[in-house]
């Protein structure tokens, strides 16, 4: 399964390289060296349905070498469910944990420990987690802003992008907008890409003073200095279609450079974001993978109605970024 998990143009070949290196050459060296701490929490109250797709993920990347997991949460729970799937729980790394907030400070100690390489959500609340990780004192703040980055891989455009940002900054101003744009930059230069085309959504493609996300974007697209090392081509504000469709740059007469061909779609707000990244879902049948950076370690954050596949594709890319980005 390792193998869907990828990224196209110049990033393709080299992940998939990698992937196939965690499953075989290198498969007990990597899932030694990159384990993932899991907040389990409560299992018990309607969520066996979700708890069954986060183990089947768990589960696949341990077999596939993609990660050793070190679960933390109610022991005899998670103990009868990796019997239910087949495992032997003596296998397995389980660490008791109480209630939602217990497991979560558990397990981002685990990071900031350095005893795991990355964190990922399990059956608990998301503020609960968060919490735990902005904690000043014992969590994995750092002097960089967190943000959400949503791969998606869509058929219908037949390649991989990142949506951000739809799940962490609600509102952001410019400056919080240049850097969830420069995380993600990271992102995929951290894949192997050797140019990046990004994209600032907005309603339409003309500045309008009364419309700030439109501002915003014009401001993003004439940071080229700051994008200059990434060596990614900026353009804003465009509507979706000309972020994505080389055909619909061609029929309005638009031609920013990486117009139609956009690898990172910046959204003005989570709104738009998260309604995007649902529609791709739904109505798209993209595969998808979620990652949250800002953190002394990337943190593998899904919705709970995901499959268990985008599940098992968001500790593949937590892995991996784990290893090649310093996010300390």
């Amino acid at each position: 399964m390792a193998k869907e998990v990828v990224v196209t143009r110049e990033g393709y070949d080299k992940l998939v390289h990698d992937l196939d290196e965690l499953r075989t050459v290198k498969r007990k060296e990597v899932a030694d060296k990159i384990k993932v701490a899991r907040g389990y929490g409560d299992l018990s109250e309607n969520a066996e349905y979700d708890a069954a797709k986060e183990e089947q993920a768990v589960v696949e990347a341990r077999k596939e070498g993609i990660a050793t997991p070190i679960l933390v949460g109610h022991v005899a729970e998670i103990e009868e469910m990796l019997r239910k799937a087949g495992e032997d729980p003596v296998a397995y790394e389980i660490i008791a944990g109480d209630t939602d907030q217990d497991c979560a400070t558990k397990a981002v100690a685990l990071c900031a420990e350095g005893k795991a390489n990355f964190l990922m959500k399990g059956i608990l609340g998301t503020a609960d987690l968060m919490r735990a990780v902005f904690n000043k004192e014992h969590g994995l703040r750092t002097s960089h802003l967190t943000t959400h980055c949503m791969f998606y891989e869509i058929p219908a455009l037949g390649r991989m992008l990142i949506l951000t940002d739809g799940g962490v900054n609600t509102f952001p101003d410019l400056d919080k907008k240049a850097e969830i744009l420069e995380n993600a930059a990271m992102v995929l230069q951290a894949l192997g890409y050797e140019h990046i085309n990004a994209s600032c959504v907005c309603g339409a493609e003309q500045v309008n003073p009364k419309v700030q996300s439109t501002v915003d974007a014009d401001a993003l697209s004439k940071m080229t200095d700051r994008w200059a090392k990434y060596n990614m081509d900026v353009c804003g504000p465009v509507a979706l279609d000309l972020a994505v469709s080389v055909e619909a740059c061609h029929h309005k007469h638009y031609n920013a450079p990486g117009a139609g061909m956009a690898d990172i779609l910046l959204v003005p707000n989570y709104e738009v974001g998260n309604g995007i990244g649902k529609a791709a879902g739904l109505f798209g049948h993209a595969k998808n993978a979620g990652i949250i950076l800002g953190a002394k370690v990337p943190i593998v954050l899904v919705s709970r109605s995901d499959s268990a596949y985008s599940k098992l594709a968001s500790i593949a890319a937590g892995s991996v970024l784990a290893e090649r980005m310093n996010l300390a």
